[in-house]
């Protein structure tokens, strides 16, 4: 079985040709490389986040793997949902890190294999033309996280880390994510601030807080939470705002805009 893309020709070109030419031009070439624990990454269509997208790919070191958590905009599926099956992009299949994966596994019951979370859902989809630009032999472990208690975010993330520790593995977590949605320019910023200092702050307790007392609609605030979690056991220290833009830029409305933050945390 392979996963079929979800949204090609709609969030990203179609064609494998026309999809290699928007890569180049999203992802700028000859920059500092930064070895990355995790990264913040939209994932809207390429014509109103990919450029940010591209500039936190530009920076990563290159990997084995890359483990990529989203939120589940669908409903469907499991609340931490896993898949082994590779995923076809126009630019070829991605292959699953399985050994990865069943070591993770074996440390924490709550992630569980369930193919139909990520059938329809974007959020992971989107990254893996990046990742397949900038580490074409990459394997990658799909996750999607509905609403998790605090206990159960720090469980997988601790299993996570310990897989990651036991195997050497040569990892980074990508939490996929966009900011507010649909309010003006200036409610977003001013609500974006806050939650991207607390993940400036290696602080995922804080984002939590933050983004509920607040009501962010910042759609994968679980699955960046989860990335500090993990973050911190592996002894992240840095955490840098690569850009913060929104999508008024490219549609000139900045009545309803949706904010998109790049971040790469060491």
């Amino acid at each position: 079985m392979v996963r079929e893309p979800a949204v090609s020709g709609q969030f990203y070109p179609g064609s494998k040709q026309l999809l290699l030419e928007e890569l180049e031009n999203l992802i700028p070439q000859n920059q500092e490389k930064v070895d990355a624990i995790g990264a913040v990454v939209p994932h809207a269509g390429y014509m109103y986040s990919g450029a940010i997208a591209g500039e936190v790919y530009a920076r990563l070191t290159h990997r084995k793997t890359y483990v990529v958590i989203s939120p589940n905009h669908t409903g469907y599926g499991s609340r931490f949902a896993c898949s082994s099956e590779p995923w076809k992009t126009p630019l070829g299949n991605v292959e699953v890190d399985k050994d990865l994966l069943a070591a993770i596994m074996k440390n924490t019951s709550l992630l569980t294999e369930d193919p139909s979370a990520h059938l329809y859902e974007h959020s992971v989809e989107v990254q893996l033309p990046f990742i397949q630009q900038v580490s074409p032999d990459a394997k990658i472990l799909p996750i999607t996280v509905q609403r998790g208690a605090p206990e159960h975010l720090r469980e997988v993330a601790d299993a996570i880390a310990l897989a990651v520790k036991e195997s050497a593995g040569d990892v980074t977590v990508i939490a996929s994510s966009d900011m507010t949605h649909y309010e003006s320019r200036s409610s977003a910023e001013q609500k974006d601030k806050l939650a991207i200092q607390k993940v400036l702050d290696l602080d995922p307790e804080g984002l939590m807080e933050v983004v509920e007392a607040r009501n962010i609609s910042m759609c994968g605030y679980i699955p960046v939470a989860l990335m500090l979690l993990y973050a911190q056991k592996m002894g992240a220290t840095k955490s840098e705002l690569i850009r913060y833009t929104d999508s008024g830029e490219v549609t000139g409305d900045t009545d309803q805009v949706v904010g998109y933050a790049g971040i790469i945390v060491s």
